[in-house]
């Protein structure tokens, strides 16, 4: 005959019970909070598009960034019912002017500023390869820019997320500058790589970290921080952050720490989303990956410049369209240029999907090299075994689809735009024979082979080489973008801090001594023209007007914009890896 259950069993079993109860009603709580807060951050962010097109309506075109608007955040007491009714009585400008002022904070008041606590006027060991004079003390200055571009989120954003567009973000950031008040993805690469010249490990450690909390909250790190970024990303960088990190600090932990994002971002960039597969001449099937946002609405932070550009179509499917190709070439981070359009300069032309990028794919390439190391370190040893593969199929992927002999070149691969055939056929006149500087970026990999095998012989290198020298690209201050003056801001005579140091860094990793002297030859163009802007000006600058030296970029959406994350980044990297002595001049020629 069975026992009767003990009182003090059931009391046990009641607790359990009621505990587990009790928990369910928590995780049922907290997840309609989360809808609820997500619910409130797509509402303000709905409200905000509108108060952009109505404060074009107000206050006119000139000098209008509509990006300012969707950054407001709501001002303490003000409550987003009663902004979106006072919305509709706004008529001119006076009105908006009170309005902004009554129901919104300013743009970029929720990031406060935040002085590192790693930060020396002059770190020991600070570029000891530049001597005295002109240029070291301007590169303090630049070293010191680090101070006016530290922020943290405020606690209000985490407290109240459906108040802002802005996300909050566990440790300190580093800003690009001016009109960009929020982190982005891959201007922070030249960010840490710029932090680690001036010894902010622990300033580099926290950006990482950031972008590996937003890969765990999203399953990919966002184009920016921002509640409107949440449909696109940006050039795969993280691992190669990690890795810079690793290098300098040692920190094992960090690699530990980061390895699921790295492996989940992989994933997104190899999913259905992004992969393409090609078969080439003798039957053999390629994984390529291409850009391709989850978004066919107007850019809530250029709304206003892609409803005036849609208004050029008749149709919303049309429409829709694109928008899908408008926010796709912004996850590019080449946004914009001809090397997106069918039809350049027409911007309704944009075709981005349907393009296989040479430069992601070499980032994707470094990725894939990248975690097999990782993995490597962490004992992992089959995972490094599957990644050392993709990363050597890539490789071969890129060689056969993106290669061009007769140029010396890589090309972007472009697709059939009649619809998806499944597995492509490869075939050479798809591959684009234009002029870009991303024609170039695979000589990066010769850089970061990561133990693995060289990327590109000595021999084919200078081949290369040969071929950028006399591509129409290299100017008296640096590389420029395309050979196209298009307006776009990503063409002609456009040059950026990225594409400089991409390609200086392939060349003087090439095993060539004349590739070495290029290379330095592009570094000393540049950091002169660096030089030259910031005398005449006083900042650093987002982009460089390439045909002479000391002149800022143009072009674009936006007005030129001053900092500047990458610049000040790839300059101390310049600064460091080749030094700058007492008796170079550091003026223009």
């Amino acid at each position: 005959m069975a026992r009767p259950p003990r009182p003090q069993l059931l009391l046990h079993v009641l607790l359990f019970l009621s505990l587990t109860l009790l928990r369910m009603g928590s995780v049922a709580a907290a997840a309609e909070g989360d809808r609820e807060e997500e619910e409130g951050a797509r509402a303000l962010l709905a409200l905000l598009q509108r108060v952009q097109s109505e404060a074009l309506r107000a206050l006119g075109p000139r000098d209008f960034d509509p990006k300012l608007y969707v950054d407001l955040p709501l001002a303490p007491g003000a409550d987003r019912a009663a902004a979106e009714a006072a919305l509709a009585s706004v008529n001119t400008r006076e009105e908006m002017e009170a309005y902004l002022a009554r129901y919104f904070a300013p743009a970029g008041s929720d990031l406060l500023a935040a002085d590192p606590p790693d930060f020396e006027p002059e770190p020991r060991g600070f570029l000891p390869r530049v001597g005295g004079g002109e240029a070291r003390a301007w590169a303090l200055e630049v070293h010191a820019l680090w101070r006016d571009l530290a922020r943290r989120v405020a606690p209000a954003v985490a407290a109240g997320p459906d108040r802002h567009t802005l996300l909050p973000l566990p440790g300190r950031v580093v800003v690009p500058g001016a009109r960009f008040r929020e982190v982005y993805y891959w201007d922070s690469y030249w960010v840490v790589r710029g932090l680690l010249v001036s010894k902010m490990y622990e300033t580099a450690k926290d950006i990482v970290l950031n972008l590996v909390y937003l890969v765990e909250e999203y399953g990919f790190v966002l184009n920016g921080a921002r509640s409107y970024y949440t449909n696109r990303s940006q050039p795969p960088l993280l691992s190669s952050m990690v890795l810079e990190l690793y290098t300098a600090t040692g920190d094992l932990g960090l690699v530990r720490r980061a390895f699921p994002s790295l492996l989940k971002e992989h994933s997104f960039w190899v999913s259905e989303l992004h992969n393409v597969e090609i078969m080439d001449n003798d039957g053999c099937v390629h994984n390529l990956s291409r850009y391709q946002a989850m978004w066919n609405k107007p850019r809530p932070e250029s709304a206003t410049i892609d409803e005036e550009l849609a208004s050029k179509l008749n149709s919303i499917v049309a429409k829709e369209k694109l928008y899908h190709q408008i926010a796709s070439a912004a996850e590019t981070g080449w946004d914009f240029s001809s090397r997106w359009m069918s039809d350049p300069p027409d911007m309704t032309t944009l075709v981005t999907t349907f393009i296989i990028p040479v430069d992601l794919n070499t980032f994707i390439c470094k990725m894939e090299r990248d975690i097999a190391v990782f993995a490597e370190l962490i004992g992992e040893k089959a995972t490094a075994e599957i990644f050392s593969g993709a990363s050597k199929a890539r490789h071969t992927a890129i060689e056969t689809i993106l290669w061009n002999s007769e140029m010396e070149q890589w090309l972007d691969y472009w697709l059939p735009l009649d619809g998806n055939q499944g597995v492509y056929k490869w075939e050479s006149k798809s591959q684009n024979r234009n002029i870009f500087a991303s024609n170039f970026v695979p000589l990066w990999l010769n850089a970061h082979n990561s133990g693995l095998v060289p990327f590109l012989d000595e021999a084919k290198s200078v081949r290369v080489m040969r071929s950028l020298q006399t591509s129409g690209l290299v100017y008296p201050a640096g590389i420029a973008t395309s050979v196209s003056n298009t307006g776009q801001q990503w063409d002609f005579p456009n040059g950026w801090a990225p594409l400089q140091h991409l390609i200086v860094e392939g060349l003087l990793n090439s095993g060539s001594t004349e590739a070495k002297k290029f290379a330095e030859n592009i570094a000393t163009r540049w950091v002169r023209t660096n030089y030259a802007a910031y005398k005449s000006t006083g900042a650093m600058h987002e982009k460089y007007d390439v045909e002479a030296c000391g002149k800022s970029g143009g072009g674009g959406e936006y007005k030129p914009q001053t900092g500047f994350g990458w610049s000040n980044g790839v300059l101390l990297s310049f600064l460091e890896e080749f030094g700058w002595s007492q008796d170079k001049e550091i003026g223009c020629p």
